[in-house]
């Protein structure tokens, strides 16, 4: 019985639709205002050297039918408690952090209240009902349709964007000096395509797919998948950087740190470039860009925590994975009601926090995926251990550069 092409995608696309989100939306279209098509050789370099770690958790799920959280746990307990301490810090901000943008875009794109409180609690229960009723099966089918539908919204608004401008393009590469440039810099690289602890997720992503399928999924049907929500995240990107390029580089407008401010600001300018007639295709691309980033993220990270809790205490919670996502949901209304005027330099830290921590999740990711706990035949070849260990150097240097600049 062999798999179609839509079966055997699953997880990969769950991993596009947690990453092109914030860093897409809000980070790509920023440095396309910012610097025009200045920081394309990042996007490309960061996307190169995170691919590897990305890739061994589907690779290492494959080859082992565990989580990579299975196999922190085998290199040593202190590795999950640091891990879970990480997430635990981070996983309120960043569930806070898209789910507000996704309530700005919400609020232009349907009205009837301007509250994003409100908003992010609807759009929270809406995802908390999907989960609850549809489990993976439903999330891994509604995201096939969701990544058509960003997909081909987004292509039709970067075309429009394209014959609208009359402007010749200038691609010179920019390379960021000063403190805030910097930091930009390492939080637009931080979550692009996204942090490298959604690896994590997207192991565990797998795990779940094969308990739902008939036929386990092969490594090499793995690695395929992944490598089209990768592709799909990185095209993606550059269509974000180029909308921010074409609509909005040199056009005076400063953007709001605040989530909902600035999803109001980015669609008026783009009806104010591109004619009111874009409108529909830039909310819906906008929207269905944070919808699926709430919706896998508030999966994601209780799957992360249980599985983590489980195997820390060697006790199973029989309603672990709930208890985490009512607690995740909670944490994040209160966060959105109390902090709401913080949420950039939350979302701000979170991102910076995401890239001094990329280290320790590529090295681990390293090291699980080329030492005794995977089988031979699945280990990586020649080249891209090579270009693992190019990347872990990649990420400590950007990461000490940032140290020292500040």
């Amino acid at each position: 019985m062999k798999k179609s092409f839509l079966q055997s995608l699953g997880p990969g696309l769950l991993f596009a639709g947690a990453a092109i989100g914030v860093s897409h939306l809000v980070q790509s279209t920023r440095a396309g205002a910012e610097f025009g098509f200045g920081l394309i050789w990042a996007l490309l370099l960061v996307h190169l050297f995170k691919y590897p770690f990305f890739q061994f958790g589907p690779r290492y799920a494959a080859a082992t039918g565990e989580t990579l959280l299975d196999g922190y746990r085998k290199l040593g307990k202190g590795v999950l408690i640091t891990y879970y301490l990480l997430n635990f810090a981070t996983m309120f901000t960043i569930q806070a952090a898209v789910t507000i943008v996704t309530a700005g875009l919400a609020s232009q794109l349907f009205g009837f209240t301007n509250d994003l409180v409100l908003w992010s609690t609807i759009l929270l229960l809406i995802s908390l009902i999907f989960l609850m009723v549809g489990k993976y099966k439903l999330l891994d089918n509604l995201m096939k349709y969701i990544i058509v539908i960003l997909t081909i919204s987004t292509i039709i608004a970067v075309s429009v964007a394209l014959f609208s401008t009359k402007d010749a393009f200038d691609v010179t590469q920019i390379i960021p000096s000063g403190t805030v440039e910097l930091t930009f810099l390492i939080a637009f690289l931080g979550w692009m395509p996204a942090p490298l602890d959604i690896s994590i997720w997207h192991s565990i992503w797998s795990v779940e797919k094969d308990k739902t399928a008939i036929i386990k999924t092969k490594r090499k049907e793995a690695i395929f998948d992944f490598n089209i929500g990768y592709i799909g995240t990185l095209f993606l990107g550059i269509c974000f950087v180029l909308l921010g390029a074409l609509v909005m580089y040199k056009s005076g407008e400063t953007f709001s740190d605040k989530g909902g401010v600035f999803a109001t600001q980015l669609i008026k300018l783009y009806t104010k470039n591109l004619g009111q007639y874009s409108y529909i295709f830039i909310a819906i691309a906008a929207f269905t860009t944070m919808f699926s980033t709430t919706i896998t993220t508030l999966d994601a990270s209780p799957r992360a925590m249980n599985r983590s809790t489980k195997l820390l205490f060697n006790k199973k919670l029989k309603y672990g994975y709930w208890f985490w996502i009512l607690f995740l949901f909670i944490g994040t209304i209160l966060i959105l009601k109390y902090f709401m005027d913080n949420m950039g330099l939350l979302v701000k830290t979170a991102t910076i926090l995401s890239f001094l921590t990329a280290p320790f999740y590529a090295i681990l990711n390293f090291k699980l995926i080329t030492g005794k706990h995977t089988p031979k035949e699945h280990k990586p070849g020649i080249y891209l251990k090579i270009l693992s260990v190019i990347g872990i150097l990649f990420l400590i240097g950007f990461s000490v550069w940032f140290l020292t600049s500040i």
